[in-house]
């Protein structure tokens, strides 16, 4: 390559390199927050929650998982969500040093105005605070520390297999609880279509439960769901004409990390 030719490709090569390097940066970002934690030593307390995961060893989501604070938890459309958490050992005595874990966002951990953000009222707005299961937080810091200052950033949902989808409510009013979401975790959007109805948007309910108000008892159904990532699928009749409320099926289709 000639000389004049290498210094005219010299500020895209720059340009690039910038940008990889802003992004690294972007992806090692932490942020601060506390953590505390509930469930008992096998997290059967966590159970259920503000997001309707249900059974949460049933559903895949294991006991690293946590309670967000309202500041973090967005109304639910943090639920399935990943997050990196470390505990800050230059600011607390009880953290394990050189550790992390990654917890789902499976629950609420709601505010108490009774207490003051700073002793008691860990979840109070705007705190940024986690309250994880009891196993998660083992991994992270001394049990009798309580509450630790911790830091953490949000990172890409690792899952097997394929998107879930489980159907409840009755006719007239499907709920459809969306679940082992990969990459973002959490989902922004869905839309159903019946094998005898036009495509139509569905409404969060609550947690990740999202709901039609159309009579889909006898169809065969396909869904659209685009993750917070901003990534859409298609699952194309993944739930079959013979489905009952209370079934889960699993598609072959799943989020890129």
């Amino acid at each position: 390559m000639d000389v004049h030719r290498a210094l005219s490709l010299l500020p895209f090569v720059v340009a690039a390199a910038a940008s990889r390097f802003a992004a690294a940066g972007a992806e090692d970002e932490w942020s601060k927050g506390t953590a505390t934690f509930y469930g008992g030593g096998d997290a059967s307390g966590t159970m259920g929650g503000a997001c309707g995961y249900g059974n949460l060893y049933w559903s895949g989501y294991g006991t690293n998982t946590a309670a967000l604070s309202s500041a973090l938890f967005n109304d639910g459309r943090a639920c399935g969500e990943c997050y990196r958490v470390t505990c800050d050992h230059g600011a607390s005595q009880w953290c394990l040093q050189g550790k992390s874990v990654t917890v789902t966002a499976t629950n609420l951990c709601p505010p108490n105005y009774e207490l003051s953000g700073d002793d008691g009222g860990w979840c109070n707005p705007p705190r940024h605070h986690f309250d994880m299961a009891q196993p998660a937080w083992l991994q992270i810091a001394v049990y009798k520390a309580g509450i630790v200052p911790v830091l953490y950033q949000r990172t890409p949902c690792v899952k097997q297999g394929g998107v879930r989808f489980t159907m409840a409510g009755a006719n007239n009013f499907e709920l459809v609880l969306i679940t082992n979401v990969a990459g973002s975790g959490s989902v922004k959007a869905v839309w159903v279509k019946g094998s005898n109805t036009d495509r139509m948007a569905m409404s969060r309910n609550w947690g990740v439960n999202w709901h039609s108000l159309a009579g889909l008892v006898g169809q065969a159904l396909t869904f659209g769901v685009t993750s917070t990532g901003g990534q859409t699928l298609v699952f194309p009749d993944v739930v079959p004409a013979w489905w009952k409320f209370g079934q889960t099926f699993t598609s072959g289709i799943q989020f890129s990390n």
